[in-house]
């Protein structure tokens, strides 16, 4: 007789579920913020790491800067960012040649050298400059586009006359009066900064501009309307333009600036003070004493 063989044994049957680490693995990885953080955050520490490693090293460090320092010059010295030469626009020989005194530049440059505010900040700094542009244009030319001040009257402070704009701004020096015939002529302390007062006063004695050599600040408070011959008109502190209304007209009257009188002094309101020429007053005087007998 065959002895019995033994049963077969029952496969052991694999539970299907999860192990607690890998359930908890993949709930995390359902998680988008997880599932970010290990597809890109991991990959980057890991360069963070070989980088950090390799720029440890003083000499790897140097390497780095030599080769990053080639390649930007480069890019910045190649031939579409050179600039070769300077135009100043808008301006005077004069003021043209303050500019490129100022803008020492050495061409060719590259664009990228040129600190372009710094140099507007220059040139908008000359007195003669009210508005300063700087660019570069096209052809490779760094372009300074320049809005002069406009001088609307002479300061003379001292010895020294001084062109002023409409705000009382220094806008140059001239030489000699005869440098600007057209301009009208301030003096004394404090004049530039009334000069619409000034030229208001310029354009009221326009009749008898021809003998108008200029106006004086008196004391900080008011002018004097200085005309050839010596003479002078004092003008009140209030109401200067009214007084000089009243002299151009006792002129048209009775000529009154064509006979011997030095000054006219209409400091009072309700009277005009004449002083006579030091010739015209011993003329009187002279007759005067004729007809006392003495």
């Amino acid at each position: 007789m065959r002895p019995l063989s033994a049963p077969p044994r029952p496969r052991a049957i694999k539970d299907p579920a999860p192990s607690k680490w890998g359930y908890r693995w993949q709930r995390m990885m359902l998680t988008p913020g997880f599932r970010i953080a290990v597809r890109v955050g991991t990959p980057m520490i890991l360069i963070a790491v070989i980088v950090g490693t390799w720029t440890a090293k003083p000499e790897n460090r140097a390497l780095f800067a030599d080769h990053v320092a080639q390649a930007k010059a480069a890019v910045q010295q190649r031939p579409e960012f050179m600039v070769t030469d300077m135009q100043v626009t808008g301006a005077d020989a004069a003021i043209i040649a303050d500019v490129q005194r100022v803008l020492p530049v050495t061409f060719p440059v590259s664009s990228f050298d040129l600190d372009l505010e710094d140099m507007r900040a220059t040139v908008a700094a000359l007195n003669a400059v009210q508005e300063a542009t700087v660019r570069v244009g096209e052809g490779g030319a760094l372009v300074v586009e320049v809005t002069p001040r406009q001088p609307v009257a002479i300061w003379r402070a001292g010895q020294t006359l001084k062109l002023i704009d409409a705000n009382g701004v220094f806008a140059g020096v001239i030489e000699s009066r005869a440098d600007r015939r057209d301009l009208p002529l301030i003096a004394g302390d404090g004049a530039q900064t009334n000069i619409d007062e000034a030229l208001a006063l310029f354009r009221a004695a326009s009749p008898i501009a021809t003998r108008v050599r200029g106006l004086v600040r008196m004391g900080e408070r008011r002018w004097d309307m200085v005309l050839d011959r010596g003479q002078r008109i004092l003008l009140p502190e209030e109401g200067a333009r009214a007084a000089i209304d009243r002299v151009i007209a006792l002129n048209d009257a009775q000529d009154l600036l064509k006979r011997d009188v030095a000054v006219v002094d209409m400091r009072n309101p309700a009277r005009a003070t004449l002083r006579m020429t030091t010739e015209a007053a011993n003329a009187m005087r002279r007759v005067s004493d004729t007809g006392t007998g003495e």
